[in-house]
């Protein structure tokens, strides 16, 4: 069974256990899958222009795709 993008999976493993979410990306060569809501990270992002504030971003990280299971 291939998981796609756009797929609602369930997570198996990991601090994220239980969670369901939409697949956002996929990396087949790493063999790893980003899921909406799913191992979010918080990243700094420096101001573009003059003037503007600095803001932190969250991100999906990825997550094995071994550590899904589409529902």
């Amino acid at each position: 069974m291939q998981i796609k993008k756009d797929d609602n999976v369930i997570v198996l493993t990991g601090k994220d256990k239980g969670k369901k979410g939409k697949i956002l990306r996929v990396f087949p060569k790493l063999n790893r899958v980003a899921v909406d809501g799913v191992n979010m990270y918080k990243k700094n992002q420096k101001p573009k222009r003059k003037g503007e504030k600095g803001q932190i971003m969250e991100k999906a990280g990825t997550i094995h795709a071994s550590n899904v299971k589409k529902q």
